[in-house]
Formats: C-alpha cells, structure tokens, sequence
C-alpha cells in the first residue's frame, strides 16, 4: 500500500504542470465521498478535486488497485465520473461507447437496459471492455472490402472485390448477377432464406478452416444504424450495383414488411459521370480518376430545375492527371438516384423507394408508436454526396401524407463510407461481446463478418 500512495504521490509531482482548471471542474467530488465518513490519509490535506486529478492521472489499473487495497480510497475512485473519464480514452467517443453498453451489450434481441446511468458500474464496464480480446473486421461488399482490427480508429486496409473488376460486362450479364444477388439479400421466400443458409455455412466453413476460433456475421444496414446509435429505423444502403432500402426494428430487419430495392447502385451514378465526361471531351485514365471526381466535385441540389440554370463550374486536381472541370455534371449526376430515367435507368427514384417502405411500416402497425421507422440513415460511399440528405427528407414531405411524414429526419453516414464498419468496431469492443454475440450469430448478405480473436 505505502507504495502505491507513494506511486501516487510521485504522478502528483511529475505531472502537476498538466493540471488545467477547466479539466478539474469537469469531475466533481463523488456524492459518495464524504471527509467525516472516510480518511485518505496524508490526502486528506488537498482538496478533494486536486485528489481526484491524481487518481486520473495514475491512470485505470492504479486507481483499481486503490479502491480493492483500501477501502477509504474506494469510494472515491469507483465514481462512474472518473472511468467515464478513462473511457473517453478509447477511440470510441463517450456517446457511442455509452449507447453500446446501454441498448446492444444483451447481444440479440435488444434489451435496453432500464437502470439509470447512476446504478451503472462504469468501473466494471472498463474492465470488461479491457478484457474483450478484440475482432478482425471485414465489410465485404459486392464492390469494395474494408478490413482492420476492431481495437483501430479505422479499417487498416481496402481492397476492389470481384464485381468492381466486372463493369465491363453486358447490361444483360450485370442484371442477371445482380438479380443472384438481390434474391439472396431481399426476398423473404423459403428458397432465399435457404440460399442465405447456405452461404452462411460457406462463410463459416472456409473461416474455421482458417482455425478461426468464433464466428459472427450481420446484416451491413444494422451494422450502419448502430453506428448512427440508433436501433430502430429505415437504412438506406447505396450499394455498388443496387441501393436497398431496408426497415429495421429493434436490431432485426423487417422482411415482412419488406426491404425495397431500386436498380441504381454507385457504379451507375459513376458510370453516368463518365458518360457525361465522355460527351464533353474530358479524358481520363480510369474509372478510377471519375470516382474520385464524384467524390470530390458532385453534390445533390435541392432544386433540380433550379439548379441547371446556376453557375456551378468547379475545378479538382487528380494526383498523376492534372486539373479537370466540371459544370452541370456536379449535380446531374446524383441526380441519377431520383430520376434514374435521365440515365436511361427504368427504375424508381430513391424518394418512392423510401416512401414505399415507409408507407408498408405504416400500415403493418408493428409497434403502437410510428415514430420507429421515421429516421432515415443513409449508408455507402455514394450516398456522402453533399445534399442528399437534405434533398430526400424535402422529398419525402412531398410525396407522404403528414401522418408519415411528420417528425421524418434524414441522418448523412455518421462515418462515411465506413458506417458499417463503426458498427461492427462498436460492437466488437462492446463489454459482453464474446457471451452475447458470438454465442448468437446472425448473416444476412452482405454481411460485415467478425473473426474473433483470442490472446494468449
């Protein structure tokens, strides 16, 4: 014990210059702790916000040991303040970490925790996050794969799947794969429920082959609602060959009521700024140098008929081409996701898409409160598109009758492209991991998939 007061009192001297006022008013004296019912010793000469800036600063294991060690100390340093604090020190923020460990650390179904966050251990909590061994995350998408350590900010690493190799092929091979596809993710008939069987036992054959301890797969749009922390919802998923529009209730999607699925996905709108570029005599290399145009130059404009009399030329340097130019391009080209006919798409617009799930949400009366299916997250690299948004909740104002549309918001990916992989970081490092999700596995293409991983 002498030594690890004396420990303590040595951080004190190191470190007092890193004490700022605005940090020591941010944690309080713990309701708990009072003088005349607990003695810390030669601490007890400081103030009280002066000792709890030193527990922070011995750091999670020190200030544990404090409070098993020495039950005057213990009060003190199980406040839920302080390892709020030293959660705040995972890349997670507070926010995310506390909906986690609040809605989604009972693993399948949801069970929101119905304690207050006063009866909430915190101290217990960082220990167990502490002891969660982490997961190797893959967001596989039919285009691209992102991938990395679910301890990371981020995905360490991505990489084209086959069907961004495949843009080449003839309009009728693309319908005819992307109908394979969309069977698998949205139909709700005994053979697609099979075919997901199936690929779900592929997926975990070739895993455990790997000597892959443990397994858990789920569905990208939830992965992207948590990551936006919500649990209810519809996510609108831009995906590489199709956009899927997806109702979610409680962490389970809504089959019944159906997922809607319109025929333009990324590779359309990018394969429609190519035309364009093409018409205008715009060289470039790749499809490669269009994406990064799309991503960089295009936006949604709020008023489409507006818009194309503006003035809206704009300039972007490509690493390795030099500058290109676009005007009109800009918007039209989402403009792809509402009126699919100026692409020469037949297919409805995004707006009728979501409206049509929406209205489906309505009449099934799943819960006596509608207001479950009126936040709308956007997910996918194509749907980060400036004022698309925006321009979808004034659409869906227009085409729904006030007792759908009102209270109706419209959420941009909280992460961008990386939605679904935030999802699946939140939930790998969440304290109940290994008990309540692995243990419960779920897929549905396409699937974010987590391999698990255990330290020796």
């Amino acid at each position: 014990m002498a030594m690890l007061l004396k420990k303590v009192w040595e951080s004190v001297s190191n470190r007092a210059t890193s004490f700022s006022s605005s940090s020591i008013d941010s944690v309080t004296t713990p309701p708990s702790y009072t003088e005349s019912s607990s003695s810390l010793g030669d601490f007890d000469r400081l103030p009280i916000d002066v000792v709890l800036q030193i527990v922070r600063l011995v750091g999670p294991k020190d200030a544990a040991r404090l409070s098993v060690v020495c039950k005057s100390w213990r009060p003190l340093v199980s406040d839920n303040r302080l390892w709020i604090y030293f959660l705040q020190n995972y890349h997670d923020t507070w926010d995310s970490v506390f909906f986690v460990e609040t809605h989604l650390r009972s693993g399948y179904p949801i069970q929101t925790f119905s304690s207050p966050i006063t009866e909430l251990s915190f101290m217990r909590i960082y220990g167990q996050r502490v002891q969660v061994p982490g997961a190797v995350i893959v967001d596989g998408g039919s285009g691209h794969c992102k991938y990395g350590w679910s301890k990371n900010a981020c995905p360490s690493g991505r990489s084209a799947t086959f069907l961004a190799f495949f843009h080449s092929l003839s309009p009728l091979e693309l319908y005819g794969l992307k109908i394979s596809l969309q069977s698998l993710q949205d139909a709700d008939t005994e053979a697609a429920r099979a075919s997901r069987r199936q690929l779900k036992d592929a997926i975990y054959t070739a895993l455990f082959d790997m000597n892959v301890p443990a397994v858990c797969a789920i569905n990208q749009a939830t992965l992207a609602l948590y990551a936006a922390q919500r649990t209810s919802g519809i996510v609108v998923n831009i995906g590489f060959q199709v956009t899927s529009v997806v109702p979610i209730l409680h962490g389970k999607v809504m089959r019944t009521v159906g997922v809607e699925v319109m025929g333009v996905g990324a590779l359309k709108v990018t394969g429609f700024l190519r035309e364009q570029m093409q018409q205008n005599n715009l060289n470039f290399e790749s499809l490669h140098t269009v994406q990064t145009l799309k991503e960089n130059l295009c936006y949604v404009a709020a008023d489409y008929e507006a818009e194309l009399y503006k003035d809206t030329q704009a300039s972007f340097e490509v690493p390795g081409e030099g500058w290109f130019t676009l005007s009109k391009e800009r918007f039209k080209t989402g403009e792809v996701l509402f009126q699919p006919s100026i692409a020469g798409v037949c297919a409805m617009g995004l707006q009728q898409a979501v409206a049509l799930c929406m209205d489906h949400c309505h009449a099934s009366e799943l819960t006596e409160d509608d207001a479950w299916f009126k936040t709308i997250v956007l997910s996918g690299g194509t749907s980060c598109l400036p004022g698309l948004a925006e321009r979808l909740e004034k659409e869906l104002h227009g085409l729904l009758p006030p007792s759908i549309s009102n209270g109706i918001r419209v959420i941009s990916p909280p992460y961008g492209a990386d939605s679904a992989w935030i999802g699946a970081k939140l939930i790998g490092n969440v304290s109940y991991f290994i008990t309540n999700y692995l243990d419960h596995a779920k897929l549905d293409i396409f699937t974010t998939v987590m391999f698990s991983c255990r330290t020796s």
